[in-house]
This record gives C-alpha cells, sequence and structure tokens, in this order.
C-alpha cells in the first residue's frame, strides 16, 4: 500500500531532522502534531540540498545538485518519488499549495553555494532569499494551513524571521565557511580585515530584523506559535553568546549551545508562554 511508503517517507524527512539538528528537532516537537510531519519534510528536503554543496567533498557535487534539481522536478510533476525525503517533500508542496517559484529560488541559491564567490549586497540579499527566507516562507504555507489571506499578512514576517536565522549561522559558521570551504557571505568585507566594528553591525543588522519578526511569531495559529517561538529564542541565545566573543576567535570556532541548555530553554520558554510573557522588551532584557 502506498500509505505505508507514504508513512516511511516521513520517518525518513524525521530522522534526517533529528540526525542534523538538535534545535530544530525540539522547536518542530513543540509544534501541533498535525504539522509536524510537513515541516520535517520541509527540513529533510532542504537539508539534503544542503549537504549535497557543503559535505560530499570528493564526489561531483554540480552533477549531483543537478540531478537532485531533476529530480524535484519529477516529484512534484509526477506527484511521487522513490526518494523518501522528495516523496514526504512533494506530498507537503501539494497539501499546502507551496508555491513552486519558492522551491525554485532555493535551489538557485544551493547552486551559488557551488562556486567561491565575491558577495556583493545584490548577490547577498539573493543568497538570503532563497537560502533562508523562502525556506520560512514554505513553513509559513504549512503554518497557515494552505490560507492565501493569513499567509500574505504574514509573510513579511517570516522574511525576516528567515533572514535573521540565516545571517546568525553565518557569524557561527564563520569558521568552516572561510576555511574550508572558501565562502565570504557578508558583502563586500575582507575576513583577513574582519574585526569587532563589522561584527557589532551585523549584530545590530539581526537584532533589527529579530523585533520585526517578533510581531509576526504573536500573530501565528496556536499550532505553530510556540515552537517557531522557541526557535526564535534558541537563535537569540545564540546571537547573545556570538556577541560576547570577539571578532578574532568568531574565525577560530564553532558557536554552539549545549543540549542540555538548549532543554532548560525549552522549558522556561513554555512556561513563559503560557504566563502570556512573550513581549519584545522582555526577551531582549530592555
Amino acid at each position: 500500500m502506498k500509505k505505508l511508503f507514504d508513512e516511511l517517507s516521513y520517518e525518513v524527512s524525521k530522522s534526517t531532522t533529528k540526525k542534523y539538528s538538535t534545535s530544530f528537532s525540539l522547536g518542530i516537537m513543540a509544534l501541533h502534531p498535525s504539522i509536524r510531519q510537513a515541516i520535517y519534510a520541509i527540513y529533510g528536503y532542504v537539508r539534503l540540498a544542503d549537504e549535497i554543496v557543503d559535505s560530499f567533498h570528493g564526489y561531483d557535487k554540480r552533477l549531483l545538485l543537478t540531478r537532485f534539481i531533476e529530480q524535484t522536478d519529477q516529484a512534484i510533476n509526477e506527484r511521487i518519488s522513490l526518494n523518501p525525503i522528495l516523496q514526504s517533500f512533494q506530498e507537503t508542496v501539494h497539501r499546502y499549495a507551496i508555491e513552486r517559484s519558492l522551491v525554485d529560488q532555493f535551489l538557485k541559491s544551493m547552486e551559488m553555494d557551488l562556486h567561491q564567490l565575491t558577495y556583493d549586497e545584490d548577490r547577498y540579499k539573493e543568497y538570503i532569499l532563497g537560502s533562508a527566507e523562502v525556506v520560512g516562507l514554505m513553513c509559513l504555507h504549512v503554518f497557515v494551513d494552505g490560507c492565501k489571506d493569513e499567509y500574505e499578512r504574514l509573510k513579511p514576517y517570516a522574511m525576516k524571521l528567515g533572514s535573521a536565522f540565516q545571517k546568525i549561522n553565518f557569524l557561527r559558521d564563520l569558521k568552516d565557511d572561510y576555511h574550508i570551504l572558501g565562502r565570504t557571505y557578508f558583502p563586500d568585507v575582507d575576513m583577513r580585515g574582519f574585526d569587532n566594528h563589522i561584527k557589532f553591525a551585523i549584530e545590530q543588522d539581526i537584532e533589527s530584523e529579530f523585533m520585526e519578526a517578533l510581531i509576526g511569531i504573536k500573530n501565528l495559529p496556536s499550532s505553530s506559535k510556540f515552537g517557531v517561538y522557541l526557535a526564535y529564542k534558541y537563535y537569540w541565545s545564540l546571537l547573545k553568546k556570538i556577541k560576547q566573543i570577539p571578532a578574532h576567535n568568531i574565525l577560530k570556532e564553532r558557536i554552539r549551545i549545549p543540549n542540555r541548555q538548549k532543554l532548560s530553554m525549552m522549558m522556561s520558554c513554555y512556561v513563559q508562554y503560557k504566563m502570556e510573557v512573550v513581549r519584545p522588551f522582555r526577551i531582549f532584557g530592555l
């Protein structure tokens, strides 16, 4: 029965999420059970594409990504794939009416990672749009259960949140991106001159996006609000930790939040959420 294969496909996406990201797994567990599978499917899909360009050294990454793009087209067009991750993803795309343009924009950013590009402001914005903002929009389709009006209302905030998350990832992964993958995403920044002044400007930009994104989080349906807020709090804690580390050390170590601290954060967030104290000024310590 196809139902068994569909169940298997979603389980593979779920396992992929848990294997690669403790933080996102905790966030997804805080979502309503009715939407968890779809978010696992989206994460599993973007994770697989990201692994192609980031991790498969010694293989023809361009060929692998080209095949992945072709297989994505086939899966969505034919509504079936023998690849479990693509199967669960195409099911989610159709069920929640996720625009194909979002998928194409994401894949375009993955193609950009095949090249050691110098990022100016335009390329920087385009990369963030495809690698993070549209992923947030895919998830938003699920959160609003395909409602177009709610999607359009919350779309700007989802994009801000995705952008903030990605910029924190850039700071967190600066060491590996620069020294191993030869990438520098921040526009017009020579990493040989990366200093506290440049780092502070990036952090200020991220904080402003966080403030805007919180407005959207507070207006999400109850089925997704706590899970997204939890992810928000995790990334805010990560940013606070990054802010305490000098610029020259960011290039030497990957910043992490211990799993024990993540669990503690989840419990404290739940208490705050239930007590209805999710306010911008409280969150930002003002």
